[in-house]
């Protein structure tokens, strides 16, 4: 289980209040998700809790002002022996590096050391998209785990908004009621509080309604459009479970998660021929490099593909 730190036990009051007026700037300024400033919370405790150690006091306005590089370079060494991936140490040092930028910015606190440190190399990685047949295979079972006739209309729902729009897990959970699509187009809020319209397949809008028809929960236009067997808003811990068992049950990788529906969108509009910047759109990508690496999946089936099916392949 993970520790909960107690930040009031490493820093000063001072520290504290740098601390809460970035992460009001980061919620309210640069619209970052719940999520990612709870990560980056969760860093920035680790990096407190270090600090303390090493100087043995509360992190004041001083220590933060007088951190040297070999300072930082021992608390990198320490998060990287703790077995801390190449992944969450770079996100980690993201963090530091947007509290220091906010300090500079804003409080008159400067650290030069911050901007000599590099970024741990993190290891490249392409999405995992499923199939076509192996998305629709879990678009027609993902109800098996499902005893209820509406939660089984609920998943079907999910999963079949998750491929056929391409969403995130998180920006389907978080549509309201008076968010259902109804017409052709659907207007998501994504990373970065970024609106972005998406085309809605008939047969999402059927899928939604069929859910919809069957839910016991009056669905208030104001309340969660997806809810759970309390009548709150589903979490994605129970689309996730729902995944797990179909995965299991049709024998698919275990990248076979809510995610990977993403990817499929992604990687099958590409290879039916689909431009990369209409998609880098759809799939609400800052960065067209980001979306580039469905080049990389759709290379690699094209390979898979010639050295099945070339006479001179073998």
């Amino acid at each position: 289980m993970e520790k909960t730190l107690h930040l009031e036990e490493f820093i000063t009051a001072e520290v504290a209040v740098l601390m809460g007026r970035w992460l009001r700037y980061l919620s309210s300024e640069k619209r970052y998700s719940d999520h990612t400033i709870s990560n980056y919370t969760r860093d920035l405790g680790e990096f407190f809790n270090f600090a303390q150690d090493h100087f043995g006091a509360p992190v004041s306005r001083k220590t933060l002002e007088q951190f040297s590089l070999s300072d930082f370079r021992a608390y990198l060494t320490r998060r990287m022996l703790s077995g801390l991936s190449a992944k969450s140490m770079a996100r980690g040092l993201s963090a530091l590096r947007t509290f220091y930028k906010f300090l500079d910015q804003r409080e008159n606190l400067q650290n030069a050391a911050i901007s000599e440190i590099r970024t741990p190399k993190v290891p490249h990685s392409i999405p995992r998209p499923l199939s076509v047949k192996g998305t629709e295979k879990v678009l027609e079972n993902i109800s098996l785990g499902a005893k209820e006739g509406w939660i089984r209309a609920r998943d079907g729902a999910i999963v079949t908004l998750l491929y056929g729009c391409g969403l995130r897990i998180s920006e389907a959970l978080s549509l309201n009621m008076k968010n259902a699509p109804t017409g052709d187009s659907l207007v998501i809020r994504g990373k970065g509080n970024k609106e972005r319209m998406i085309p809605v397949l008939p047969i999402v809008i059927e899928a939604i309604e069929a859910y919809i028809s069957l839910c016991p929960y009056d669905l208030e236009k104001d309340g969660p459009l997806f809810v759970g067997k309390r009548g709150k808003r589903l979490g994605p811990r129970t689309v996730q479970k729902a995944m797990e068992v179909v995965r299991r049950a049709l024998g698919l990788p275990e990248s076979a998660t809510p995610h990977a529906l993403r990817h499929s969108f992604a990687t099958h509009l590409l290879s039916a021929g689909g431009d990369l910047r209409t998609i880098q759109e759809l799939l609400g990508h800052a960065n067209l490099s980001t979306t580039q690496h469905y080049t990389e999946v759709d290379a690699e089936n094209l390979l898979k593909i010639f050295e099945k099916a070339h006479p001179r392949a073998k």
